[in-house]
């Protein structure tokens, strides 16, 4: 196939996107899986969120998916267990929203402004956070420490520990399509071991039906959930950028340029709002699908439509939703005690690859208060709205890059 020539639609190449959506599916249904929200549903607004994408950068299309961000498992879980699902979906709309207002902030004044607000000793130490603050419940998931859990703790650290490997080995040693697909490998063999040690229950697959509307929801507004979640989308908009890169590499085309930031950011805030409007996780651009894309030079944008068609009709497929909510909790735990550690590590990575200057006494206290007042329970409460975790520590950090004078001297540590 050949370099990126724009948007051509082929309907023989609808099978070729069924594939691209099979890279992207283990991910796509993990983030709901662990923040009790519908698999069926992020299936669906993944498929309409890539659509509303195509829509918006309609004069030059990059070829990628949206899907659930991993940027927002954390605050999800946190939401969902404080304000309930309607709620957290109110303050998503919102995070979604702040990417809008900064595609239209880069639309006036270019994307300067965002890496002088948002520069590596912030964002870092934002994205580590947003792996740190889950590790516990990881831990308890993979050891099977889970309400009601019906299974020994030695059986669901047997079912844990094999997703956990089988997920290691192909990032590690998978080649070709196989290397792109690490979680659903790990899911689907730590599946097989949950039902061979009797963990699994069909019954509500038999009895599910063929069709089943997903359980859409809407969104309530509140205060609190809102000043929570706005400041989370920070992490996934710096993210955005090395994505268009990274696209843009692989496809020979400079994205950045054209249809530009302005659009693309625009095109993952709407779909991210679009996403909480029927209760499914915010939609973020999937490196995994950027990666197929390297490996099958399939670089028409049209693919993506037909990846994005299947994943909104696999959402009506009441079976399929039905076996996903089988999965036991010690089957993504294994693979959660690797990916929120990758995570961290990434935010950490993002300060090296930087050079952020740690023996700087600004950027150390910058780094330090951000993790502290995240990890650490430090919650504001303002009497009509509160701040707490990594909304509270992305907003310590920018607003101690703000003020804060850069340092003159500094004797090393």
């Amino acid at each position: 196939m050949q370099k990126y020539e724009g948007y051509k639609f082929d309907i023989r190449q609808s099978l070729i996107g069924v594939q691209f959506l099979f890279v992207a599916f283990g991910a796509l249904v993990l983030v709901p899986i662990l923040t009790g929200l519908d698999t069926s549903v992020a299936l669906f607004t993944a498929g309409l969120g890539t659509l509303a994408f195509q829509l918006i950068t309609r004069k030059n299309v990059p070829p990628i998916f949206l899907a659930s961000s991993f940027a927002f498992i954390a605050p999800i879980s946190y939401g969902v267990g404080k304000w309930g699902i309607p709620a957290t979906m109110g303050g998503i709309v919102f995070a979604g929203l702040l990417y809008v207002v900064l595609s239209f902030i880069i639309r006036v004044r270019g994307d300067k402004f965002l890496h002088k607000l948002l520069p590596p000793v912030v964002v870092g130490p934002v994205i580590m956070t947003i792996g740190l603050l889950l590790s516990p419940a990881a831990v308890n998931m993979a050891m099977g420490k889970i309400e009601g859990a019906s299974y020994s703790g030695g059986d669901a650290m047997i079912v844990s520990g094999a997703s956990l490997l089988v997920t290691m080995v192909v990032m590690m040693f998978g080649r070709g399509m196989l290397r792109l697909v690490p979680i659903f490998c790990g899911i689907f063999v730590g599946y097989v071991f949950a039902v061979a040690l009797g963990m699994v229950d069909f019954t509500p697959v038999l009895e599910a039906s063929w069709f089943k509307v997903p359980n859409f929801s809407a969104p309530v507004f509140e205060l609190d959930p809102i000043l929570y979640m706005i400041p989370i989308a920070i992490a996934p908009a710096i993210e955005h950028i090395g994505d268009m890169l990274a696209i843009s590499h692989v496809s020979g085309e400079n994205f950045l340029k054209k249809p530009g930031l302005k659009n693309t950011l625009l095109g993952d805030g709407v779909a991210t709002i679009i996403a909480a409007f029927f209760a499914g996780p915010p939609n973020t651009t999937y490196s995994e699908v950027t990666g197929a894309v390297s490996i099958t030079k399939a670089y028409n944008p049209a693919i993506m439509t037909f990846a994005a068609i299947a994943s909104i009709m696999l959402a009506f497929v009441g079976k399929l939703g039905a076996i996903l909510a089988t999965i036991p909790a010690p089957v993504v735990g294994g693979i959660m005690l690797l990916l929120f550690g990758i995570i961290a590590s990434v935010g950490l990575s993002t300060l090296l690859k930087h050079n952020v200057d740690m023996n700087d006494p600004r950027n150390m206290i910058i780094v330090a208060l951000i993790l502290v007042s995240a990890i650490g329970g430090m919650e504001l409460n303002f009497g009509i709205f509160s701040l707490s975790g990594i909304g509270l520590g992305a907003v310590v950090g920018i607003v101690l890059n703000l003020i804060l004078p850069r340092t003159k001297h500094y004797e090393g540590f």
